[in-house]
């Protein structure tokens, strides 16, 4: 079963996965504290994954709306912080991204940059909680041209990576085919239809404010 509903107000019940991943969504959302909450919310423990600030200037996606950095809270005897600070425009340097795309080195360069590609990103596993700050406000300006840009998501690459998570996760799919889960024990009370349904292989589109009479079917 999907799911489609805003990220900042989920329609699942408090605590009910074990695990969440969000790999490279919040440096896309308007509000990225307000997911981070919900993703607290929803589940016991996870990972996060965004760009990391320093090289995302150099290789620059017009689509994104943050800059992310990782404060380590070591020195202070605290959890490390993710902090996002808005960008004040889809560029860091319009000259230099313009440079890049008209000389031809953005495929030459960012292989060398994927070559430390640990260092291009943030990892963060979380268990319980997630500290995060956010500094500034993203333009409705900036906000539409994100929308609108085109997007960097490589189809090549992205059509392989699903190929593979089929391939590797064939098995424990075919011996999940016979678990059932009840609609109720996952979403919301307000959701709760009270019918004894399970989930099925299907789009559920709802948010809090949906009554069980709007979901698809």
């Amino acid at each position: 079963p999907l799911f489609d509903a805003p990220a900042d107000d989920m329609p699942f019940a408090d605590g009910v996965f074990d695990y969440v991943i969000c790999s490279h969504v919040l440096e896309h959302v308007p509000d990225p504290s307000a997911v981070v909450a919900e993703l607290t919310r929803v589940a016991k423990a996870g990972y996060i994954e965004v760009p990391e600030a320093s090289s995302a200037k150099i290789i620059d996606f017009p689509s994104h709306l943050w800059w992310c950095t990782l404060e380590d809270g070591a020195a202070s005897g605290g959890a490390p912080t993710l902090v996002f600070t808005a960008k004040k425009a889809a560029h860091f340097d319009r000259d230099i991204a313009a440079y890049i795309a008209r000389s031809g080195i953005e495929r030459p360069l960012t292989d060398l940059l994927d070559q430390r590609f640990d260092h291009r990103i943030i990892s963060l596993p979380w268990e319980g909680s997630v500290d995060v700050r956010v500094e500034g406000d993203v333009s409705a300006s900036l906000l539409d041209e994100a929308l609108h840009a085109d997007s960097h998501h490589r189809v090549a690459q992205s059509l392989a990576v699903r190929v593979l998570t089929a391939a590797l996760t064939a098995a424990p799919r075919w011996r999940r085919r016979d678990v059932t889960v009840a609609f109720d024990d996952i979403v919301k009370p307000e959701l709760r239809r009270g019918d004894g349904a399970t989930l099925e292989r299907r789009i559920y589109r709802l948010d809090s404010a949906t009554s069980h009479s709007n979901v698809s079917q």
